[in-house]
């Protein structure tokens, strides 16, 4: 824990170094939100969200992409490190594919959050940048599919805990099981990063209760990995607050979504991921009522989604929003935590 506490750490410290250049290099890349109209999936004006958004314009994009950067680097050199060092490793399951499967979720979804926030920025319409939504979701259901392939057929993971109901072995089931998990938390998190602060402070929550499980049954891998992705998120964090001085972009949202997706199935903790990414699950649902609503009812079941948007219109401070969703984070934390560490079952 020691080792794990002084990663953290350093992975701050570099972080922090980092974050004033990089926020200037994203102006001088002019990487910044602009002042648009922006359309729903049904391709309607958004007058609500543009009011609200619009004292955003300005403020760079692509914050997560340090994040990326920063947490690979780190993670197989300090993997390496231990391994000189003759330092014991601990695993569940077979060390590489392990570290596979993180980094490839995290620079994979990354990179596609990146070509949309290129898209978004320069206002690409046509060639490699000009992804549309229908083929980006294409993209992610073969990302999600290739990872879930892997837990299964590298790691053995196949199985669901229900509690109160006990274990189930889902077999080929468990394949759009989990590639359902990992979109739904990616556009989750997308979703809900539209205020300062909201996605990434309830991100750092919830990887803390997924950081105590993964050290409780000795997963030096995973431990390692999210030890450093806490430390480079808190440096990002203090520039992130409101008022926001950079945001993290798809290419954050995407990558942070799925892999704390990820995180969760490695450990064989679906139950207790909802509980613990529970605001990732309110907002996302919310704005599927309102998509559904206005699909099949032709009509608004808010005035405006996902959430904390609809909160905004009833007139809560954006700060106040933020910080009240940070303390049903923790609540929530507590919760999956109590559920992960009651539901100790062997994830292979």
């Amino acid at each position: 824990m020691v080792f794990l506490l002084g990663l953290l750490l350093f992975s701050w410290f570099v972080s922090s170094l980092l974050y004033l250049p990089f926020i200037r290099l994203l102006y001088r890349w002019r990487m910044q939100r602009h002042n648009q109209k922006t359309l729903d999936a049904f391709d309607k004006r958004t007058p609500i969200f543009d009011r609200f958004h619009q004292k955003k314009a300005g403020t760079p994009v692509g914050g997560g992409l340090l994040i990326i950067l920063v947490t690979t680097i780190l993670f197989p050199i300090a993997i390496g490190l231990m391994k000189y060092f003759w330092i014991p490793i601990t695993a569940v399951y077979p060390i590489a594919s392990e570290i596979k499967i993180l980094l490839f979720t995290f620079i994979s979804f990354g990179a596609l959050g990146l070509l949309d926030d290129i898209k978004k920025t320069f206002g690409f319409s046509g060639g490699f940048f000009g992804l549309r939504l229908r083929h980006k979701l294409i993209l992610e259901i073969l990302l999600a599919a290739v990872i879930s392939f892997w837990l299964i057929f590298e790691l053995k993971i196949d199985i669901f805990y229900m509690p109160l109901l006990g274990l189930f072995r889902m077999g080929w089931w468990y394949l759009p099981f989990a590639t359902l998990v990992i979109i739904a938390f990616a556009n989750a998190f997308n979703i809900t990063d539209g205020l300062d602060g909201l996605a990434s402070g309830v991100l750092m929550i919830g990887l803390a209760a997924f950081w105590f499980i993964s050290a409780s049954i000795l997963d030096t891998p995973l431990s390692l990995f999210i030890a450093i992705w806490i430390g480079s998120l808190i440096a990002f964090l203090y520039f992130n607050v409101y008022p926001a001085r950079i945001f993290l972009g798809d290419v954050g949202a995407l990558s942070f979504g799925a892999t704390m997706a990820v995180v969760g199935l490695i450990l064989g903790k679906a139950p207790a991921l909802v509980v613990i990414g529970g605001v990732f699950v309110i907002e996302v649902l919310s704005s599927l009522i309102q998509l559904l609503s206005k699909k099949f009812l032709h009509r608004k079941a808010f005035a405006v989604s996902p959430f904390h948007l609809w909160l905004q219109y009833k007139g809560w401070p954006e700060p106040k929003i933020v910080m009240r969703m940070w303390v049903i984070s923790i609540v929530l934390a507590i919760i999956g935590l109590w559920l992960g560490i009651l539901t100790k079952v062997p994830a292979l």
